[in-house]
């Protein structure tokens, strides 16, 4: 029994013993690691200075990079009333004038004045390629750039730098909803330029372009509508008239038939008959006929035949007299937030690229330490 009670004992003691010689493995291990690492202090000095060093050059002599901002947002009825006015003097000719005498209002001129689609033009133009593209081919700042591109290139690796090159700077030029719930309410719009100073008169005068352009654009769709208008009155009036012609002539020819009729008949003064489903009428009597005849021969006015011609006539003048005066100023975006000079970079981040670099120059020192050590100890 006596036996039988010391050897577990014993065999507890050994799990112990391993334990501490394990801790105590550790402690020199930790004490070893430590010690190598206060020999090799010079060297992660020295790693982290010259990294410390190198990210300072290179943050300050990166190309900075600034961003002028503004916030736009839809026009107001007055911001676009000259406009307006412009287009609703139109108004007129585009309704439609129905045979009970009534006028049913045409559609047709109400998205020309609509505040949203106004604005959702200036913020297409404001992204369209092709314009910031013609934009920055008139900058000398951007002319500056394209120029230092390598002249060591062949043609097609200068073709296809130049594309990079207006690549990145498409994307400088933005103008971006303000929150996923803003769209068409109100956007922000950026230009991002090597200088604030530029930023800002680069922005100020790609809006100023593009505002010109959208302005140019909403009065030259009044024109086209107002030409395809005339076009289309023209075209109806060609119909009638000839309608009216042609309806002229054949109640002629019907009042020939009808005098030969009544010549024939002896008939010369009017006559009551069974009705009027005669072909040929000849209740009038050939005098009445025969007058009849010369007064179709004779009628000049077309409008005596059609009555429409006579609305198509009178909306043909009024778009003769009518005018578009391109000279009209009205706005078709308002400023929310106006353009600013920014006061901050946004590239490069010079405090965060010097940590960095000097977090980077410390890690390097001591990985070449450790890995000095791992090599001795194998």
């Amino acid at each position: 029994m006596s036996g039988q009670n010391q050897q577990p004992s014993i065999e507890q003691q050994y799990p112990s013993q391993i334990v501490a010689s394990f801790h105590k493995n550790d402690e020199i291990e930790l004490r070893e690691l430590i010690k190598a690492l206060w020999a090799g202090k010079w060297l992660i000095f020295v790693a982290t200075i010259l990294f410390a060093a190198a990210s300072m050059f290179f943050a300050l002599n990166s190309q900075e990079w600034w961003s002028s901002n503004a916030t736009i947002g839809r026009a107001q009825a007055q911001d676009i009333s000259a406009y307006r006015q412009q287009v609703k003097q139109f108004q007129p000719v585009f309704d439609i004038d129905q045979e009970d005498g009534t006028v049913l209002v045409s559609r047709e001129l109400d998205s020309l004045v609509d505040t949203v689609v106004l604005f959702e033009r200036f913020v297409d133009a404001f992204n369209s390629s092709n314009n910031k593209r013609e934009f920055l081919d008139s900058s000398e700042e951007f002319q500056q750039f394209k120029e230092n591109i390598g002249s060591e290139l062949s043609d097609e690796e200068r073709i296809r730098a130049t594309r990079v090159l207006y690549s990145e700077w498409f994307g400088r030029i933005l103008a971006k909803a303000g929150g996923p719930d803003s769209k068409m309410t109100s956007y922000d719009i950026s230009f991002e330029s090597t200088t604030s100073e530029s930023s800002y008169l680069l922005l100020i005068n790609y809006i100023k372009t593009i505002k010109a352009k959208v302005h140019q654009d909403a009065l030259n769709n009044l024109e086209a509508m107002v030409s395809a208008k005339r076009d289309e009155l023209s075209q109806q009036k060609k119909i009638l008239e000839t309608q009216a012609k042609n309806r002229l002539l054949v109640e002629a020819d019907k009042a020939r038939y009808a005098l030969s009729i009544a010549n024939a008949a002896g008939v010369t003064s009017p006559i009551q008959t069974n009705g009027n489903r005669e072909l040929f009428g000849i209740d009038m009597g050939s005098k009445a006929l025969a007058a009849k005849i010369e007064a179709l021969s004779s009628v000049k006015n077309l409008s005596v035949v059609e009555p429409r011609l006579q609305q198509i006539n009178a909306k043909l003048q009024m778009l003769n007299t009518l005018k578009v005066d391109r000279s009209v100023d009205f706005q078709t975006f308002r400023f929310l937030d106006n353009v600013e000079q920014p006061i901050t970079r946004d590239k490069p981040k010079r405090a965060l690229i010097v940590v960095l670099g000097t977090l980077l120059g410390g890690m390097l020192g001591v990985a070449i330490v450790l890995m000095r050590f791992a090599f001795r100890r194998a």
